[in-house]
């Protein structure tokens, strides 16, 4: 299989990944994910101000194969969301870990993300 994993994000083992950038952590989905999903025809964000909780059903993308909820992968405030997406969906097909990302999460408690899956431990659950 020769779905990228980056080394320097944290991940889930519902295929979603994080990169911390200060109090932020910019949420994605895998390549693997991605690719599983096919076409990327549309994608429901959340509301910018929206209190997640780890686990929580963060938002939702319809490819043309299925309708996939992406869960938080920890808890905090939406900061951004990548508005881009509203109107081009397959840029998360095209680049999942770059302009692909869904939303920034302003966390609330470290301990979670030393909790999620290393680059090696995501592969070996791919």
């Amino acid at each position: 299989m020769s779905d990228e994993v980056r080394e320097d994000l944290k991940y889930t083992d519902t295929h979603e990944w994080i990169k911390i950038e200060g109090d932020l952590v910019k949420v994605g989905i895998t390549d693997h994910a991605q690719s599983e999903l096919t076409d990327i025809v549309f994608v429901e964000l959340p509301e910018v101000g929206t209190e997640v909780n780890k686990g929580d059903e963060l938002c939702v993308v319809e490819s043309v194969k299925s309708v996939s909820e992406i869960f938080a992968p920890v808890s905090g405030k939406i900061a951004k969301i990548n508005i881009d997406l509203e109107e081009t969906p397959e840029t998360i097909n095209e680049s999942p870990y770059d302009e692909g990302w869904l939303v920034e999460i302003e966390f609330k408690d470290k301990s979670e993300i030393d909790k999620l899956l290393s680059s090696e431990d995501y592969k070996r659950n791919i």
